[in-house]
């Protein structure tokens, strides 16, 4: 039996190394029929997808819109076509002054079951999901595909298509990692960060095993720890050439992110051995799972392990470093009183979180001089 499939007027053109592009024109009702939304997950660890979850409200909104009458609705939709797909050119005349750029004919889209389809949705899955609910399924819908297969190409896709929204900053760094192409710069440095938290999450010696919260994972509901917070605290020391994790980062030989993980595993672990009480609760319940404390104990990261750089037994001279300090912590009851504040009130603010930082470095250092 011959399979189904979906012909349409199209546009081919190529960028990049040869990939084909093409413009054409779908019924909305049409985009869910031959096109999947890769979700976001993972499985056995393998990060699979890249799209967030459905936002129930965002579809609704957008649906009542196009019911409530005659609409202009432009807004292109970006899918990602297999290889199956097939294109034949236009025969006939074509006017002498014609621009070359582009080649019109048919394009052919093989019309699968759902999870097995010839398309992936790269940018517009809400609005897709909106145009299957519309009550006039027949709106003509821009759309832009490009033939690709793999996987990263279209991550590659859907981060930089979305870098300028308000697309969930955490869903980005996650896909970071997957991605081998050439990033802008503000992306690029956060890359090694999100790499870094994902192992910090995956690896059984890792104090942070199963505890990191990621998007992916985001439905599940296990994980204390916002990435964010551990993410921004690990690009704050790679920004300083003598930072806990920046001194390993090199230009021309390589960055050692092997010395970085294990200098996380180092330090991290021992402030979960000083302070086992506020380790692996909620942030409700702990302060120091909370961003704020995080974000504080990762600055304090930089200034204790240049501290114990020459020792001989460097997780032990840093546990010595924090059994001083953790008297005068507060993360899961008491006061702080140098910040006027119960352990409870600490935010993840900016300021907050500086005055936090500031203290417990300030802290540290009188009690290495011995004034405190």
């Amino acid at each position: 039996m011959a399979k189904e499939t979906l012909a349409i007027r199209a546009v081919r053109s190529e960028q990049g190394d040869g990939t084909a592009v093409f413009v054409f024109f779908l019924e909305g009702a049409d985009i869910m029929r031959i096109a999947d939304i890769a979700r976001l997950r993972r499985e056995e660890q393998e990060l699979k997808g890249f799209q967030r979850s459905e936002i129930k409200a965002h579809v609704s909104a957008i649906t009542q819109f196009l019911d409530s009458g005659k609409v202009l609705f432009p807004n292109a939709i970006i899918l990602a076509l297999s290889e199956e797909v097939e294109f034949a050119s236009a025969r006939g005349r074509k006017p002498g002054n014609i621009c070359e750029i582009g080649d019109a004919g048919t394009l052919t889209i093989p019309v699968y079951p759902a999870g097995r389809r010839a398309a992936w949705i790269v940018d517009g899955q809400q609005r897709s999901l909106a145009l299957a609910q519309a009550k006039d399924q027949s709106i003509a819908v821009p759309v832009v595909g490009f033939v690709s297969d793999e996987i990263e190409a279209q991550r590659e896709q859907f981060i930089l298509v979305n870098k300028a929204r308000p697309l969930p900053k955490r869903l980005i760094d996650e896909l970071l990692p997957e991605v081998s192409a050439l990033l802008p710069r503000d992306l690029a440095t956060r890359k090694l960060p999100s790499a870094l938290c994902e192992l910090l999450n995956q690896h059984k010696d890792s104090p942070f095993h199963n505890l990191i919260k990621r998007e992916s994972n985001a439905r599940s509901g296990t994980g204390v720890v916002a990435d964010s917070a551990l993410i921004e605290a690990m690009r704050t020391s790679l920004r300083s050439a003598s930072g806990a994790l920046g001194q390993f980062k090199r230009n021309g030989d390589g960055t050692d992110a092997n010395a970085m993980y294990e200098t996380l595993v180092l330090y991290w672990s021992a402030v979960r051995d000083t302070f086992p009480d506020a380790w692996g609760k909620p942030p409700t319940q702990s302060r120091l799972m909370h961003s704020a404390g995080i974000r504080a104990m990762g600055a304090l990261m930089d200034q204790i392990m240049l501290r114990v750089d020459s020792a001989e037994d460097r997780g032990a001279a840093v546990r010595t470093i924090l059994k001083k300090l953790a008297k005068h912590c507060h993360w899961t009851e008491g006061r702080w009183d140098a910040l006027n504040l119960m352990w409870n009130e600490v935010q993840s603010t900016s300021q907050h979180i500086s005055k936090l930082t500031d203290h417990l470095m300030h802290l540290e250092r009188d009690l290495a001089r011995g004034t405190s």
